[in-house]
């Protein structure tokens, strides 16, 4: 694995005329998001520079653009909200509770490098997309409602969630009308501006330059609240800092940010692949997250991921090597370093804005319209974890929606799998369905045995669903002499299907009863064999195919106890 993207320069016009069209993309968003967060328009910045900097060089996928983005906001507010909440007994907030936040995003970024050493890539989009698209949309939401105190005027209330909602009738009461246009002016240009139009200046960078003049020259400087000054140069360190009583706190969010990062991140890298015809390298890539974030914590930066907006446009404008990505980060450090008065006077009203148009992109629309249609539990856990994004916590929404639908999927698993197990020879008055899939001289044969011999058939892949199934129709072979398990069709089986099905074979032998195992592949054999199988079931009782392994059992079905283990020989020699 190389450690840097390999960076190009045959397609230099390409790439840098990418690089400077996302970096004009990214400018208003960094800033909104900075706000939003309520870390600064500065920590937006630093995280646009820092996260996009070092995902470029080290990252998986070299047409991916990194950067803050609404999701990991949301996630973050969460943490500086939580780290600022005032101590009960002294009523003071801790002094270095940003310190905390980021450090927070500095363990996240930790993690990312983790899940990337240990290959974890290819498992971190393994979700199920109900609890994936519940997530998101309250996450939507959440930025949503705690931007529209912005979007009237007002600095946030506080609280969270909940806080915005109980203060919006106040709000409403003494809405800044000059304040409110400005954020109106904002969304109708997002949402009208034709998309011809969109392809040679951002939607997102004309609210925020209409929006700054009209603010300048209607309303004045002073009658609106505005960025205000943007420190200049470079960003102080951020020493990592540590507290007793927060430390799982942050841990968790770490944890909480770091898996959000990296499924935000590789679906993105899929969205590039199939715009480059290119394939990306997950491993690689949530490394390269990972220290962009480590990094951005450092300097006092939002944590970021991969952004679709950003990278579609930097593909479609001609990037097509990591050298765009350079060059974005390079534009936006201009700005941070030498051009930060330039911004002073945006409108906090535009940003509030440019957010809830972000907030109401993440919503899931698509599947929230289709969601009941395809499947009534799917869409009732999507509106629980959104419910619970919203009005509960992030984590819990999370941990929940993934139990519950993990649960429906264990007991879809294990009806599916009763399918593949199946006891034949042994129904009283049979009929055609008890041998279904048999050949014609095994169900003559089976058939004419009696109770006496009777085939346990196995087929399919045999987790941890099929162990129950199992377990029922152990009874069904309590009287048998002679027991064919045919394992033909497992390719695969599972440690707790392994376990019963040895428990099966013991108590089987330790009644005298012969057991013929047949057809079994390699893995379901070696573990077998590592549970001690092999020291109860004699080697020529392991047959290669079920007809002759059926063809024996049913010549011995007369068969006396003795012999090794208990089992049977045939009654003539």
């Amino acid at each position: 694995m190389r450690v840097f993207n390999q960076i190009g320069f045959g397609n230099l016009k390409g790439d840098v005329f990418g690089g400077v069209t996302a970096a004009v993309v990214a400018l208003p968003m960094a800033l909104a998001f900075g706000v939003a967060s309520g870390a600064g328009a500065e920590a937006g910045l630093y995280g646009a520079v820092l996260v996009g900097l070092f995902a470029a060089l080290f990252g998986g996928t070299p047409t991916l653009i990194s950067e803050p983005t609404g999701p990991m906001t949301v996630v973050f507010t969460a943490v500086i909200v939580a780290l600022m909440v005032p101590d009960p007994e002294t009523g003071m907030v801790a002094e270095n509770a940003m310190a905390m936040a980021f450090t927070t995003v500095m363990l996240a970024g930790i993690f990312q490098v983790i899940f990337g050493i240990l290959k974890l890539g290819r498992y971190v989009t393994l979700m199920p997309y109900t609890v994936i698209s519940g997530f998101m949309s309250g996450i939507g939401l959440i930025l949503i409602i705690i931007q529209l105190p912005g979007l009237l005027g007002h600095a946030s209330p506080g609280g969270g969630v909940l806080g915005s909602l109980e203060a919006l009738p106040d709000l409403f009461a003494q809405v800044q009308a000059g304040e409110l246009l400005l954020g109106m002016v904002a969304l109708g240009i997002l949402f009208l501006m034709p998309k011809a139009w969109q392809r040679f200046m951002p939607p997102q960078l004309l609210a925020l330059v209409v929006g700054t003049l009209l603010a300048v020259w209607f309303i004045g400087s002073g009658e609106y609240r505005a960025i205000g000054e943007i420190p200049s140069g470079l960003p102080s360190i951020q020493v990592p800092t540590f507290s007793a009583d927060e430390w799982m706190t942050m841990v968790i969010n770490a944890l909480v940010l770091a898996m959000l990062g990296s499924i935000d991140a590789l679906l993105t890298s899929v969205i590039a692949d199939s715009l480059t015809r290119k394939e990306h390298n997950s491993d690689k890539e949530l490394v390269g997250q990972g220290l962009g974030n480590l990094a951005s914590g450092v300097f006092g930066g939002l944590p970021g991921a991969g952004a679709t907006m950003g990278t579609v446009v930097n593909i479609q404008t001609g990037a097509r090597t990591a050298l765009s990505g350079l060059v974005r980060a390079g534009v936006l450090g201009v700005v941070v370093f030498g051009a930060s008065g330039l911004v002073e006077n945006i409108p906090k009203a535009i940003l509030a804005g440019i957010a809830i148009k972000v907030g109401i992109d993440i919503i899931d629309w698509g599947f929230l319209r289709r969601a009941h249609r395809l499947s009534i539990r799917g869409a009732l856990i999507m509106y629980g974890v959104i419910g619970m994004t919203v009005f509960v916590d992030l984590i819990t929404a999370v941990g929940i929606g993934l139990f519950v639908a993990n649960i429906l999927t264990i007991r879809r698993l294990s009806d599916l799998q009763s399918e593949h197990v199946r006891v034949l020879g042994k129904a009283e008055e049979p009929d055609e369905s008890d041998y279904e899939g048999l050949e014609a001289d095994e169900k003559r044969l089976l058939s004419e045995a009696g109770s006496g011999v009777a085939l346990l058939d196995l087929s399919g892949p045999l987790i941890f669903g099929a162990a129950q199934t199992l377990t029922r129709q152990q009874n069904r072979l309590d009287d048998t002499r002679v027991l064919v398990i045919d394992l033909t069709g497992v390719p695969h089986l599972g440690v707790s299907t392994a376990l019963v099905l040895e428990r099966i074979i013991h108590d089987a032998v330790g009644r005298g009863s012969r057991v013929l195992l047949s057809g079994v592949q390699d893995q379901p054999r070696a573990r077998l064999e590592q549970l001690g199988v092999a020291s109860e079931v004699r080697p020529e009782d392991w047959l290669a195919s079920r007809s002759e392994a059926v063809r024996q059992a049913c010549s011995r079905s007369e068969a006396t106890p003795g012999g090794r283990g208990g089992q049977g020989q045939p009654a003539e020699a």
